[in-house]
């Protein structure tokens, strides 16, 4: 039998994998890959996190637009389990409120819910993707995940930065609120919050970047700059194109290669003419191809771990919108999940015909 030795193993892999470099496959060494052939799907059926209805159906037509089955495609051999959705009732916070965050009872409710749910996904064993809803379930989802585990970097692919505080948001929507709440440098900006007791800001802001920023409110764009937040917004990615970008991305809030990663991935990050039907459509987007790239980069590392695919609204637009954007939702999806724009690799090397 052969033995190699560690430096010769790790350039074997190189040659097998081909476009890897030696940094990145020594880097496999330092975690725990995830298992990719078990996948959980949660869904969020909710939308109080802001004011238009209809993004709590995106669950439904996610699933109904055939998400399974398209990851099912990838290979036979993926276990995949829906968990179905989260079931919640709002909070009595007995008329403990706090200042201009509406639909706080049900927001707090919800996302507690949510946490233990992908907490459990994860403690499965399960790359765990999260089907929203409105972008305030990442307040959970990621919640969860660090309760998993907590050395966790986030990948927050939006066209928004969400990081608006309870004084600073001009409407009061938590669902432009989730970063700062999350951030532990950013928890001195916030009053109590009544029904949050559960959740503790203990990611580090230098732990995010954002991808495919394009519409920033002045507070979030001080916040940005006064911690030196890492940010690539549509102006980078049409300099340095979207390659370059998650290059760098995943540099900055992972240089060793060894946190688990979590994608929160606002459908509006995409261009409005790539996906439609959503709540807060900004012109000007990552086109269909660099958000799928963004996905697959991230599978690439073995280490997302989870993925929120949030602000899909069913509800907005034509017929036509709809298929699209669903159609769009699950090309992110499948991606995030291992499948390969070069084709997938069966699951046999038995060739069909082959002549004995």
């Amino acid at each position: 039998m052969l033995l190699l030795s560690k430096s010769s193993l790790v350039k074997l892999l190189v040659q097998r994998v081909g476009q890897a470099n030696l940094s990145t496959v020594a880097g496999l060494e330092k975690f725990k890959k995830i298992n990719y052939e078990k996948i959980g799907i949660v869904g969020v059926p909710f939308e109080k996190g802001q004011r238009k209805k209809g993004v709590g159906l995106g669950p439904k037509a996610i699933r109904e637009a055939g998400l399974i089955d398209s990851i099912q495609e990838i290979s036979n051999k993926l276990d995949i389990r829906d968990y179905g959705d989260i079931r919640y009732e709002a909070l009595n916070l007995q008329g403990r409120l706090a200042a201009n965050m509406k639909k706080l009872e049900h927001v707090a409710s919800c996302t507690r819910f949510l946490s233990e749910r992908v907490t459990q996904v994860l403690n499965e064993e399960r790359l765990c993707l999260t089907l929203g809803g409105d972008h305030a379930i990442a307040i959970g989802s990621i919640d969860g995940h660090l309760k998993h585990c907590s050395d966790v970097a986030v990948i927050w692919v939006d066209a928004h930065a969400d990081l608006n505080t309870n004084s600073t948001s001009p409407s009061g929507n938590i669902h432009g609120m989730p970063v700062a709440l999350l951030a532990k440098e950013l928890a001195d900006y916030w009053p109590y919050i009544p029904g949050m007791d559960w959740q503790e800001p203990i990611i580090s802001i230098k732990n995010m970047v954002y991808i495919g920023l394009r519409s920033v409110d002045p507070y979030e764009r001080l916040i940005i700059e006064k911690f030196g937040i890492h940010a690539f917004g549509m102006r980078e990615v049409e300099q340095y194109g979207i390659h370059e970008v998650m290059r760098m991305a995943l540099e900055r809030v992972d240089p060793e290669g060894k946190k688990s990663l979590h994608v929160s991935y606002d459908i509006d990050s995409l261009d409005v003419l790539e996906a439609p039907s959503t709540g807060t459509s900004v012109r000007g987007g990552l086109t269909l191809r660099e958000g799928i790239y963004i996905m697959e980069e991230a599978y690439n590392t073995g280490r997302l771990a989870a993925v929120d695919l949030v602000e899909v609204n069913p509800s907005i637009g034509t017929p036509d919108d709809v298929r699209k954007t669903l159609d769009a939702a699950i090309h992110l999806l499948v991606a995030a999940c291992g499948h390969n724009r070069r084709g997938n690799f069966a699951d046999t090397l038995d060739i069909v015909g082959k002549k004995k």
